[in-house]
Order: C-alpha cells, then structure tokens, then sequence
C-alpha cells in the first residue's frame, strides 16, 4: 500500500475533520486557570486555559463573549464549554469556548497577591524611597536575556534618540526555575561596580507563570536595596508583577523604558546650551562686579595714598596758614582799630593839645605837675611847658 503524500494545508484540514467529528472533543467540559488574557478591539477574547502541568491557547468569538455577565481577569478559574480543533492556517490546537463560568481564583493569583499585601504593609512599596531617574545617564545598565528582542529594543529607542548613551548588558535568564537569582545577580553587579547611572530589568510579555520569576520576594528586596534607580519593563502594559510595584519607576514595555531613561539628544544639547549661556552670563556678571570692585578699590586706595594725603596735608597747612595769617590781620586790624579808638581818646585828653591853646603846664625837676603858687614858693626853680618845648624858671617875686 502506498501512502499519499500531503501538503501541510491537507495535512492540518485532516486534523481539523478528524478533530471536528470526534464528539468528545466536541462537547467538552475543561477546568483551568485564565492566562495570558487579551481583549480584541473585535470583541474577541484571546487567552490560555492552564493547571500545574499543562496550558492550552484558547478562543472565544464576539458571538459567544457578548453573553458573559462577568469580566475575566488574569488567575481566575473557570470551567469552559468547549470545543477542541485547530486553526489550519497555522496549525494550533485550541479550545474554541462558547461559554464560561467562574470557579474561582488561581493559586499563582492568590500568591502574588498574598506576597503583594506583605511587601506593601512592609513599605516595600513607599513612595518615599523611590529615587529619581537621572536626567542625563551617561550609562544604563540592562538586566535582561541576550537573545530576546528586549534588549534590541532598547538598544534600538537609546540610539534612536541619544548616540551619547552606553548600553552596558547584563545577560540574565528571565523564564524558568531560578532565573530570578540571574537577575539578582545583575542588580548586585551594577551597584558593586558602580559602571551605570541607571538600570533598567525588564522581559518581554507572557503569562503570569512566564513572568513570575519578577514575583520573587528575593528579587523584590534586591530591587528595594539597590543604591542606583531601577526601572521595571516587565511584560506588556497590562501585566504587573511585584518588581514594577517595588521599583522605582514602572515602564509599561521595554521600549517605554529605554524612553523614560535616555532623553532625547536635541533635548541633552539645548541643556547644555542653556547651561553655558548661563554659565557665560554668570562669569561675565561676576567679571563686571569684580572689575567694579577693584575700580572702586583704586578710587579708595589713590584717595588714601600717601602721596594724596601728604598733598593733602600741603593743602591743609596753605589753608591753616592762609587761616591764621587772616587771623592774625584781623587781629592786627581789630588791635589797630583799638589803638586808634585809645589814641584818640588819649589825643582827646592830651595837655599838649590844651597847650596848642595858648595854656603851659608848671612842674617841678620831678615832672610833678605843680597846680597851686603854694607848690612853687619853696622851689628853687621849676619848668614851664609850652606847646613847643620848655623853659626854666625862678620865682622873684610872689603876691
């Protein structure tokens, strides 16, 4: 017997019959915790049913999501009508759900918020310790896999908007049992080397099991330790983990982060113009006021040079000299007005003016003045003064 050979779509329209027309697979009943929850804009609900072991990507149209009476959210446990096929385009096997009720709350949910709860009460979460994203890093520390498409895409926006920047790698795994203890590592390797301004830890979207190892409590108290500011790009904008809530800025994707900690060059080089206009603006300012300054310090220092102040100290004694020869003439002028007042009351009591009238004054070789003829009767001779001179004389005879 020879076998046919198929091509891939006859292959996987096979599957889809065989698929389509088992009526068990048909009409299922499957229990599982909601994973990796989307929303279409279409109306479609796009998610992933899973247990401890096993997951399996389901699907529920417009059609049959209009009649749900409840939200579906991440960690909730529900029990799905379903039926099992594949979408032949690509070959996935998925439930394909036409109706959902709730059972409750996934213990990976229950977990998260229990640890959530602790690290909260604990001010884990604080905003006061939060530190602030330097404005202009000169390098950014990436805690994430090598191989995955983070990294390209923060490599990618950094360029994009600053080739003043340095990307340094830290390769860390970021899925699977333990890899948290890489991204511990990272953390640790960035704040002992002190080679970075900021560090930025983050992977792409997946599931809350994909994410989980960003839930770990000792990760989150490593994030809490660090000296240097840590921003979490864990998943896509509607997964949250526990380092988003400790760290110190939460970026909604990868790219987000490498936006919020690379700013923009044109930004970085109108700073820097700013800063030097000012800083020119500044030395000028302060030229200008010291060259005042020391102006104003040789005005004070010629002012009170010794050569001013004996200059000074010429025209001081001209002006004392000048003063005291003006004193000294006013006194002369004040004592010859004295002198002139006292000579002519001296002129006004003067004999010798009395004499000029034709009167003489007798004394005696004393120069006594001899008022009476009883004076002179017992003098031998006397004198006789007249306006122009004197004479001698003798009494002959007396009445």
């Amino acid at each position: 017997m020879r076998i046919k050979t198929l091509t891939v779509s006859e292959l996987n329209n096979y599957i889809k019959k065989t698929l389509d027309n088992d009526f068990i697979l048909n009409n299922l009943l499957v229990k599982g915790e909601v994973s990796n929850l989307k929303y279409h804009s279409s109306g479609h609900i796009y998610f992933s049913l899973k247990d401890s072991i096993s997951k399996i990507n389901c699907v529920m149209f417009k059609s049959n999501s209009a009649d749900l009476d409840f939200k579906l959210t991440e960690g909730m446990e529900v029990i799905a009508n379903a039926r099992c096929s594949i979408y032949p385009g690509t070959g996935s096997l998925q439930l394909y759900i036409e109706k959902l009720q709730k059972e409750g709350i996934g213990e990976l949910h229950i977990k998260f918020e229990k640890l959530k709860k602790k690290l909260q009460d604990e001010g884990y979460f604080d905003e006061q310790y939060k530190k602030e994203i330097p404005k202009m890093p000169k390098r950014i520390g990436v805690v994430t896999s090598e191989t995955g498409a983070v990294i390209m895409d923060i490599i990618n926006v950094s360029k994009r908007r600053s080739s003043l920047i340095d990307i340094v790698l830290y390769p860390a795994l970021v899925q699977g049992e333990g890899a948290y203890k890489t991204i511990i590592n990272g953390i640790k390797y960035f704040n002992d080397t002190k080679s970075v301004d900021v560090i930025i830890v983050g992977r792409g979207g997946g599931s809350i099991e994909e994410l989980w190892n960003f839930n770990e409590e000792d990760l989150a108290k490593e994030i809490f330790k660090s000296k240097l500011p840590i921003i979490s790009a864990v998943g896509h904008e509607v997964d949250f983990t526990i380092s988003d809530f400790v760290s110190d800025y939460r970026a909604s994707t990868p790219s987000q982060a490498a936006e919020i900690a690379v700013p923009l060059e044109s930004d970085i080089m109108y700073e820097i113009d700013n800063y030097n206009k000012r800083i020119n603006e500044i030395v000028f300012n302060k030229f200008s006021y010291e060259k005042e300054k020391l102006s104003n310090y040789k005005k004070i220092l010629s002012l009170n040079s010794p050569e001013v102040i004996l200059s000074n100290s010429y025209l001081e004694l001209d002006r004392i000299e000048d003063r005291m020869k003006k004193l000294v003439f006013n006194k002369i002028e004040k004592e010859k007005l004295k002198i002139k007042s006292l000579n002519d009351i001296l002129e006004a009591h003067n004999p010798i003016n009395v004499l000029k009238k034709g009167y003489t004054i007798v004394e005696d070789n004393e120069k006594n003045i001899i008022s009476s003829k009883e004076e002179i009767k017992d003098l031998d001779e006397f004198n006789i003064i007249f306006k122009d001179g004197k004479v001698k004389g003798k009494i002959i005879s007396m009445d």
